[in-house]
């Protein structure tokens, strides 16, 4: 009998305690021993998850006002500048925003230690942040300089919002140059002596609803150890992305823009990172909720690693200057082997992501939905999907000369 469900319905199995909850991961060993079709009848939600390095991530914060008070021209959380030009105390602090002076580090120029990502971290472990701010006075704010101990108690609102998160699938990075190369992959060795990769596969949250017929705008999610919602298609969503016979994009294609109250959230699973030579990053970790609405989701969730290709890219040239072509695609069950062949050669892999930490996110969401401490949301709004016109464009150069008297 043909699978049919609501999203209420599964709701109302989940206060009941009757819900049948499985991972992405337990879900591909249940569909090849039952088959899809009694496999449907029996599972109500499928859990994913990822955790690994997630650039486009930052916290809008209110800082309550002082007396007299501020209107925050400039500020800064602990040397790194968060952005204020909102309102007189809101600020949004990016994960990859640097301290000025960090590239000056005496002890290997270039380390890039201590960034965005970090002080939310830092913010979330219970931390003392010192709190500079500078301004040009007004009459209603006439204080022009405040230099302060804030902690995440202290200050008002503080909630994290992503533009770009979750990305449905990347590329796995080499390096054909003959010397070394820093890079948000991570350190690329000459003459393709690594390969590196940062997705967690058949875990992956947008890898098992590929056409986002579940996950769309208000969808509930774990995030940074809480609980967020899904706020917009992502920066640089793209689904009309090549795809595969099992319809997964063989690149970087849909992504999500995720909101959540950071101060829910725990520190194990919003992680300031360093990137040596490149910057600062946040890694986060994200699980969705895939509701079992029928055969044909259900399907899709049974994605497997050796179903799930990517593009091997080099870093050294084609990526920085934007050069179409890739060195073929590789598939995940070779990438987590540990190693790929990539030009006739056997080269090492190493991932950005945590799979062992995407399994626990998967299995964390799975037991607060069997407790009745988790419940799905009907989307509101659908993600943009190939039916959708919408692409990825790239950044034209155009000329400026002659321009000096317009007003930008």
């Amino acid at each position: 009998m043909a699978v049919n469900r609501t999203i209420e319905e599964i709701n109302e199995k989940i206060r009941k305690g009757k819900a049948v909850v499985v991972t992405a991961e337990e879900v591909i060993g249940i569909v090849a021993e039952k088959g899809v079709e009694k496999a449907a009848q029996e599972i109500d939600v499928v859990t994913t998850g990822t955790f690994g390095p997630m650039c486009s991530s930052g916290a809008f914060l209110n800082f309550g006002h002082s007396s007299p008070r501020i209107r925050m021209q400039k500020a800064w959380l602990n040397g790194v500048e968060a952005y204020s030009g909102i309102a007189a105390v809101d600020a949004y602090l990016g994960a990859t925003q640097l301290p000025d002076n960090d590239p000056e580090n005496k002890v290997f120029p270039g380390r890039f230690s201590y960034g965005g990502g970090h002080v939310i971290h830092d913010l979330l472990a219970g931390k003392e942040i010192r709190l500079e701010a500078i301004s040009y006075g007004t009459d209603c704010y006439p204080r022009k300089k405040i230099d302060t101990i804030i902690t995440l108690d202290d200050i008002n609102e503080a909630f994290l919002f992503n533009p770009r998160n979750a990305y449905q699938n990347y590329a796995c990075a080499v390096n054909l140059g003959d010397h070394t190369i820093y890079t948000y992959m991570g350190i690329l060795k000459p003459k393709i002596g690594n390969a590196s990769y940062s997705t967690s596969g058949q875990l992956s949250p947008l890898l098992n609803d590929p056409y986002y017929k579940t996950i769309g705008v208000g969808t509930r999610v774990f995030l940074g150890g809480g609980t967020g919602y899904v706020a917009w298609p992502g920066t640089q969503h793209n689904p009309n992305a090549e795809r595969n016979e099992f319809g997964v994009p063989t690149g970087g294609a849909g992504t999500l823009a995720l909101i959540g109250d950071l101060k829910q959230m725990k520190p194990e699973w919003l992680v300031g990172a360093s990137f040596l030579g490149y910057g600062a990053s946040l890694i986060v970790g994200i699980g969705i909720p895939i509701p079992v609405l029928n055969e044909e989701i259900l399907q899709y969730t049974a994605v497997r690693d050796e179903d799930i290709v990517c593009p091997i890219t080099d870093y050294s040239d084609s990526y920085p200057n934007r050069k179409p072509g890739n060195l073929g695609l590789v598939s995940y069950k070779e990438l987590k082997s540990g190693q790929i062949t990539v030009n006739g050669k056997k080269v090492p892999t190493t991932s950005l992501s945590s799979y062992p930490k995407a399994r626990i996110i998967a299995d964390t969401l799975k037991e607060w939905i069997r407790k009745g401490q988790f419940e799905l949301t009907v989307p509101v709004s659908p993600l943009p999907s190939t039916d959708s016109p919408l692409k990825s464009k790239p950044l034209l150069e155009r000329d400026v000369s002659g321009r000096n008297g317009r007003r930008w």
